[in-house]
């Protein structure tokens, strides 16, 4: 699981470790925004309702892959309940999982999420969001389902010390 507020760097992070280990990655808004494309006036409920079905999409694909199949899962964990994700695992039938933290500073979210609102698709919060993301990045973390590796998204990241964390720690991580 890649876990982070939104504009943490979970989307940059989970590419790149899809592109070093060969796994499929599964990204809440790679699901949602088609849907924003071909729907018009969504709204912020209609976004967080399509979020919640984004976010079981994911975990329904989960459960039909073959047994042993690896997945990065790039998503904001925390705007579902814990024990909603704790249920989505059982459901799919995960038994290993390990989660990457990413952390990062309530000035570089507001920058990042500010800087690509006009790459937004229409639905998804706009500056009036700022406020919010600010105090979620002051509170958030992370779901700790599993071993957590926690990086600081103000600096710059090595996914090679990422993956290789990974491959030591998934073998033996079961969930919680």
């Amino acid at each position: 699981m890649i876990n982070g507020i939104p504009a943490s760097g979970k989307s940059t992070l989970a590419a790149g470790l899809s592109r070093q280990s060969g796994w499929l990655s599964l990204s809440l808004d790679g699901i949602k925004n088609p849907f924003l494309q071909h729907l018009g006036g969504v709204d912020r409920t209609m976004n967080r309702t399509l979020g919640k079905a984004s976010y079981q999409v994911i975990w329904s694909i989960v459960a039909q892959a073959p047994a042993g199949s690896t997945f990065i899962i790039d998503a904001w964990f925390g705007f579902q309940p814990r024990e909603l994700l704790a249920h989505y695992l059982a459901h799919a039938g995960v038994t290993r999982l390990v989660e990457v933290w990413c952390r990062i500073s309530a000035q570089l979210a507001a920058a990042r999420y500010a800087a690509r609102l006009a790459d937004r698709l229409p639905g998804h919060p706009g500056a009036e969001y700022l406020p919010e993301l600010r105090a979620l990045a002051e509170r958030a973390g992370p779901m700790a389902l599993g071993p957590i590796f926690s990086v600081d998204q103000d600096q710059p990241q090595d996914t090679r010390v990422i993956y290789d964390w990974i491959m030591q720690t998934l073998p033996r991580a079961a969930v919680i």
